[in-house]
């Protein structure tokens, strides 16, 4: 049975503040607890201003507290950016106060610019090759403390935290099997690597003494409304923030536009046309059917869905169609 779950990036509208966009996402998890969906992550971004998950550790630990059985976690941390013991100190702190509730995905990129990696890190001495040992410490860390251990994670000794491998390219595929971890690939927003990643994973994996066989999360857009016009529609919202992404000028989430994809240009449409393999835009019979075919030719043990419309309450329904969809397929 293919589970769903919640990828939020806390997302800012124009016109609105990071509060309102916290508090949106709040909501968003309370109501998805309702929908059954089986875990909520926020992403670790710096400096955009269309994303209010920066502080990841701090928004999950208040989307936990106002939640009471949803798994809620990180997709991910940037671990370059952040030395592997405090990591653990914090996520060993959310696993203290809400137990066997929190997960924990690692990235290696920066999620940002590298002006802003600078600022964060105050050095850019290391690099992304440091990421596999950092991830081993971590793990390190978050494991019953060994007798004469100097250094301890309190709280997070002991909390074995669960570590997902996060990624977009081969690199993050190898690197989950041979740790024996399972694996989320960014296919909704960089899909060209998809089937050669998932291929490397499943056939390199090691069995660990976290998962004994792989497990495969995919990242998947969705807008679902109540007619395919009306999802085209309020799903051009989150293609014109891609698309200032890819330009270079991230900002604010915008509003919708009519025929918005009509009017794009050929190098627009071109940007945008990877999406379409990994995304299902349409009311409830047409995403179920869109869902259903990704997952019989990935085989995805989890679709992570991800789904930014510039009206709140059409976002959540939104994400109560997608689960009623998910509930008619698995």
């Amino acid at each position: 049975m293919t589970k769903l779950s919640v990828l939020d990036l806390s997302p800012v509208i124009q016109g609105s503040t990071p509060s309102q966009a916290l508090r949106n996402s709040l909501n968003l998890a309370q109501a998805a607890e309702g929908f059954g969906y089986e875990r909520f992550w926020v992403a670790e971004h710096h400096n955009m201003k269309g994303i209010a998950s920066a502080a990841t550790s701090v928004v999950i630990g208040f989307i936990a507290g106002g939640t009471e059985k949803i798994r809620v976690g990180a997709g991910g941390i940037m671990l370059p950016n952040h030395s592997p013991l405090v990591i653990a100190e914090q996520f060993g702190t959310l696993a203290s106060l809400y137990p066997n509730r929190i997960d924990l995905g690692l990235g290696r990129a920066p999620g940002t610019d590298q002006e802003t990696s600078r600022a964060l890190r105050r050095t850019l001495n290391g690099s992304a090759d440091d990421f596999p040992n950092d991830v081993m410490e971590l793990q390190h860390y978050l494991k019953d403390a060994e007798p004469g251990q100097r250094v301890t994670a309190v709280p997070g000794a002991g909390t074995n935290v669960p570590l997902w491998i996060l990624g977009s390219s081969l690199f993050g595929a190898q690197l989950a099997a041979h740790l024996g971890l399972p694996f989320a690939f960014a296919s909704h927003f960089a899909p060209a690597d998809m089937e050669r990643a998932l291929d490397l994973y499943r056939e390199g994996f090691k069995p660990s003494e976290q998962l004994q066989h792989p497990y495969v999360m995919l990242g998947f857009n969705v807008c679902v409304a109540e007619s395919d016009d009306e999802a085209h529609f309020l799903r051009s919202s989150s293609l014109q923030s891609f698309l200032n992404l890819r330009r270079g000028t991230p900002g604010q989430l915008p509003p919708p536009i009519k025929n918005f994809e009509s009017g794009m240009s050929q190098q627009d449409r071109a940007m945008i046309s990877q999406l379409r393999r990994c995304s299902a835009v349409g009311c409830l019979d047409t995403v179920k059917e869109s869902m259903a075919s990704f997952v019989d030719k990935t085989g995805a043990n989890e679709l992570m869905l991800v789904c930014s419309i510039y009206d709140h309450d059409k976002r959540v329904r939104s994400f109560e169609l997608a689960a009623q969809a998910g509930q008619q397929i698995f």
